[in-house]
């Protein structure tokens, strides 16, 4: 195998909401490689103007420099600004030897990385442990810890009432509809169901409600159908965390470039955390609610699912801090817990060719 065909070998292991790997590669030569990114704004409720999307093209760029530094290669990469939609950004890679260039240590994590939705161990981060992963986000970007027991169930209180607006609106739903395999261990292009974090009865209550909308708007309407769900996925997880985080960038990010930087950042971040040991869950929901709030920008046909997005914003600078809506990037939890031995995996890379005609 080609050196470049094994830098994107592995970057394609990094994360993406939902699986959904907003990437498409073109190998130009053996020192230049083109990524065709895109966006799921337009279909998925999370996507807020791409800026998810965008992140993970982010975490791409930054699995491919640490997947280089194992050849002696040195990555540089650069935006196309002229000719590229914002809703496709395309960036090329070039590689050239550099002597200097050592083994990056967290090359041999990239696979290891991974999501756990079921509780992790209580136990507090160490100093060091917190020291490691403040350093490796860069000037940039900072972490704030949410951390103590007190902190903790303030963290699960914001995330029960962010899940019931996710349950409730059925834009959310089309999305979760989408995005979950079913009697899967793992998935190349979705979330299996045995990674969702709930036991096998809620599983079977959740496969049999979510066959329709109408369906579920009963169950939320008569058989408080929210509760056993944001209990089981949200709060007791919550609480059971060595600490939550907010990675806060130094200024508000506004731009593509910025996104893709956050997006380098929370990738060194979570594979610093998996060479430390330790497992994290993203727990975004309530920074995309509150930007919506922020803005004041309806998301939904429910009624009151602004004024309910409101409510999240003001609990989340409540959490995390009065700037947490406008600088935070990504929010988690993180902690000492097993490996899942349920997770989402990746498309190969014939499947993750760029094909000119599609995309056109």
């Amino acid at each position: 195998m080609r050196a470049i065909e094994a830098i994107l070998e592995l970057a394609r292991w990094a994360p993406s909401g939902d699986n959904t790997q907003p990437w498409r590669f073109e190998v130009v030569d053996d020192a230049h490689a083109v990524i065709h990114g895109f966006d799921t704004r337009e279909h998925c409720i999370y996507d807020l103007d791409g800026r998810p999307s965008q992140m993970s093209i982010g975490a791409l760029i930054e699995t491919a420099a640490i997947a280089a530094s194992a050849h002696g290669l040195r990555m540089h990469s650069m935006r196309r600004v002229v000719g590229t939609p914002e809703t496709r950004p395309t960036i090329d890679l070039r590689f050239t030897p550099d002597a200097q260039v050592q083994r990056d240590p967290l090359h041999d994590v990239i696979k290891l990385r991974s999501v756990q939705r079921r509780p992790f161990a209580t136990t507090p981060l160490t100093d060091a442990q917190k020291a490691a992963l403040q350093a490796c986000v860069g000037a940039e970007h900072s972490v704030r810890w949410i951390e103590g027991r007190s902190a903790r169930l303030a963290m699960a209180r914001l995330l029960f009432r962010s899940a019931r607006l996710r349950l409730v609106t059925p834009e959310a739903y089309r999305v979760h509809r989408e995005v979950i395999e079913w009697d899967a261990r793992f998935s190349e292009d979705k979330v299996p169901d045995q990674a969702l974090g709930v036991n096998q009865a809620m599983l079977s209550m959740m496969r049999f409600v979510m066959q329709s909308w109408a369906r579920v708007q009963f169950f939320n309407r008569f058989l408080a159908g929210t509760w056993m769900p944001r209990i089981q996925m949200d709060f007791v997880p919550a609480l059971a965390c060595g600490a939550h985080f907010v990675l806060l960038a130094r200024r508000p990010p506004l731009s593509i470039d910025d996104n893709l930087q956050a997006g380098r950042a929370v990738q060194r971040f979570w594979l610093t955390a998996t060479r430390l040991g330790l497992m994290v869950q993203p727990e975004l929901t309530p920074l995309i609610f509150a930007r919506y709030a922020q803005e004041g920008r309806n998301f939904s046909i429910k009624a009151g699912t602004l004024g309910a997005a409101q409510r999240v914003a003001r609990g989340l600078q409540q959490v995390a801090g009065p700037d947490a809506t406008g600088n935070g990037v990504f929010i988690g939890r993180i902690g000492h817990a097993p490996a899942p031995n349920a997770r989402s995996v990746r498309k190969g890379l014939s499947a993750l060719r760029h094909d000119p005609a599609r995309s056109a």
